[in-house]
């Protein structure tokens, strides 16, 4: 949408997401990403740490389940979000603003880690816009798709019927 500020933030979890449901039923998860900015200090010959900024975030729907269900504290993440102002009051009648992000895209940074990525089960083209929100969503093998098994292939494949292609270059 026009107008919204967009941002890519790189940080650590400062605990596990909180995963919530509202009286509707909807899953949301909570969590706080910490980034520091390092800096390389030649005169000292070292790095310095910069100010921490400290970004709640939320999801929402099967999303917030699959962040709640795959992040922890303490892991390194990118998220890719838009910031969102919202005003409230405080217990003492004070007014206060937060700027908070709405994620978009999440996962884990993976420049000093490795991860193991499970493909979770469709939940019928709702995509991120919807879907319905209720138990937890469990991985699922997608064996339809002809590469989801070591040696399958099909009649059309011409790659796998020998003698189907030459080894004259195509251009």
């Amino acid at each position: 949408m026009a107008g919204e500020t967009v941002i890519t933030v790189v940080g650590n979890l400062t605990a596990d997401p909180e995963l919530r449901y509202t009286q509707n039923g909807l899953p949301v998860a909570n969590f706080t990403i910490a980034s520091t900015p390092r800096n390389f200090d030649r005169a000292a010959n070292e790095w310095k740490d910069g100010d921490a900024l400290f970004l709640r975030a939320s999801v929402w729907r099967e999303f917030a389940e699959h962040v709640a269900g795959s992040l922890t504290k303490g892991m390194r993440v990118i998220a890719q979000g838009r910031l969102r102002q919202r005003s409230y009051q405080d217990r003492e009648g004070n007014q206060r603003t937060a700027i908070e992000l709405e994620v978009d895209e999440i996962g884990p940074s993976l420049r000093y880690a490795t991860a193991q990525v499970t493909r979770a089960a469709s939940n019928g083209g709702a995509g991120g816009a919807g879907g319905a929100g209720g138990g937890q969503s469990r991985p699922a093998q997608v064996s339809e798709e002809p590469w989801s098994t070591p040696g399958s292939s099909t009649s059309a494949d011409a790659w796998s019927t020998p003698g189907s292609f030459g080894d004259d270059t195509p251009f």
